[in-house]
């Protein structure tokens, strides 16, 4: 088996599920430290930052710091520099991790004259907002996506995710926007420049296919997908991009690579 330099680790449905470790989630990343490999958190979750998902993580009994993890709020502000300088105008829709990190960066959020949209999962979403989102854009501003998942895995189930409000502002403004997280490069590129490893030496891994491993079809990483999650065997069989391993779990991947 291709030994990798490298790890990108999906959270939620991989690391953890709701507010609990999954059984081996913290063994594997030991392995990985004991291993002196590099990994890094990847994940599509806006609304919350760096240090937060740390502490999280922690709490569970994984060992984690906020240079461990790397989130679409970080990866669209890096986005986001590539384009405009420190003062340009922003219009966000989102929550503390995605408008701290704006607000870090030099941004000036507001809604008058905008150069930009940027729409975060925001739980407190309301028409007034995507009526504001939908004139800048239609005026001229672009729009960008922190992320497009449909879904948001919660305790009580799956809620619409940050994919459902881009939508909605997608049609009122009949513009397409900018996606920065999985399955798109964008952050997979930002997030290996952050580990230091190249594409080919590297593996992603997630539970989701349509997230974590289309991202690495896209980006030119190997992939594993483990059934801790969103997605299952039956369905990575027909699913237009492989993964490249099926795990039942991080332990079972573990094994496999400990032989």
């Amino acid at each position: 088996m291709k030994p990798y330099k490298g790890y990108l680790l999906d959270l939620d449905g991989t690391i953890y599920r709701g507010h609990e470790a999954i059984p081996g989630a913290g063994e594997f990343v030991r392995y990985l430290q004991d291993k002196q490999i590099p990994y890094l958190f990847l994940t599509n979750n806006s609304s919350t930052s760096a240090e937060r998902v740390a502490d999280r993580l922690t709490g569970m009994g994984i060992e984690a710091t906020a240079r461990d993890v790397y989130t679409t709020s970080m990866a669209t502000v890096q986005y986001l520099q590539e384009q405009a300088p420190a003062g340009a105008n922003v219009y966000a829709i989102g929550e503390e991790g995605l408008l701290t990190q704006l607000e870090a960066a030099g941004y000036r959020l507001t809604e008058a004259d905008p150069d930009y949209v940027i729409v975060g999962i925001d739980r407190a979403f309301t028409y007034e907002k995507l009526a504001v989102a939908a004139r800048a854009i239609r005026s001229g501003a672009t729009f960008i996506a922190t992320n497009a998942d449909a879904a948001l895995p919660t305790d009580a189930g799956l809620f619409p995710g940050n994919g459902s409000l881009v939508a909605a502002v997608s049609v009122a403004s009949a513009t397409k926007p900018i996606v920065i997280g999985k399955p798109e490069s964008i952050i997979v590129r930002y997030a290996l420049e952050v580990l230091g490893t190249k594409a080919s030496e590297t593996l992603i891994v997630g539970d989701n296919l349509f997230t974590d491993i289309e991202a690495g079809a896209n980006s030119g990483l190997d992939s594993l997908l483990v059934l801790t999650g969103y997605s299952t065997r039956e369905e990575a069989a027909s699913h237009t991009a492989k993964p490249t391993y099926v795990a039942s779990d991080l332990p079972e991947w573990q094994l496999r690579i400990s032989l």
